[in-house]
């Protein structure tokens, strides 16, 4: 096995099996693979937007599952993507467009209905950037999204759990059904964790995604319908003028 961790920030933030891409080590990563493996029929094409290039982890897992894949790949940091491409080389094959920009600049590239997926995974200093978290910014996914389809966020955060329960009802303002995969830890507001948002126009595979994430080497518990709208707890949607970044994590989550 040649297997990488990135790190930014001292935050191990991917990692990457070169000799096995389906590989996923991560536990929110897994997540995002079992989003993949359930979009659409097994080893279907998929277009893809992922925001937040990191090492190309989840960009690679879609080439190596669904191959004739097309993928958009947005990661602001220039000099990242130059490493990440030397070092860890993307498979030739695969059809993957990296644009360093930031984030929302990219999406707003993308063509109107053009993505069957689009992934958010953007950290800087380990906390997501405030203009990622509004209604505004979900507008623009969802006019990115084609119809039926699916808009999935890595989430961080520890008690009291105010940016969570934030992130879930600015989602439901703009998407028909939601999910959540998190350590049933992270959920009753016990440890700082990821948490993977789900959303979606049309019905999610609530039993199938259920099953998967407990079957993980780090089980998850999946929350959905009343019972994930009754967690935020009557937190309202979050707009550009009210967004502020996530919470930092305390030290010892990477100590």
């Amino acid at each position: 096995m040649r297997g990488w961790t990135l790190l930014i920030d001292g935050a191990p933030q991917s990692h990457v099996d070169l000799d096995d891409p389906a590989c996923l080590s991560f536990e929110y990563q897994r997540r995002f693979g079992h989003v993949v493996d359930l979009v659409a029929p097994p080893g279907k094409p998929l277009q893809a937007v992922h925001l937040g290039g990191g090492a190309f982890t989840l960009a690679r897992y879609v080439a190596a599952t669904r191959p004739r894949s097309t993928q958009q790949v947005v990661e602001r940091d220039a000099a990242l993507v130059r490493l990440v491409r030397r070092e860890l080389p993307l498979d030739p094959k695969a059809r993957i467009r990296v644009r360093s920009v930031d984030a929302r600049e990219g999406l707003a590239k993308v063509p109107d209905g053009w993505a069957g997926l689009v992934v958010a995974d953007v950290f800087s200093g380990a906390r997501t950037p405030a203009h990622l978290t509004s209604t505004e910014f979900l507008d623009d996914v969802r006019r990115a999204l084609a119809p039926g389809g699916v808009y999935a966020a890595n989430l961080a955060d520890g008690p009291p759990l105010a940016h969570l329960r934030g992130q879930i009802a600015t989602a439901a303002a703009r998407f028909a059904e939601l999910a959540l995969i998190a350590d049933p830890a992270v959920l009753r507001g016990k440890r700082f964790g990821n948490a993977v948002l789900v959303a979606s126009d049309a019905p999610l595979p609530i039993a199938e995604l259920t099953r998967r994430a407990a079957s993980d080497p780090h089980p998850g518990r999946v929350q959905h319908g009343r019972d994930l709208i009754d967690f935020t707890g009557g937190a309202t949607p979050v707009t550009d003028r009210a967004a502020v970044a996530s919470p930092a994590p305390p030290a010892s989550v990477f100590g």
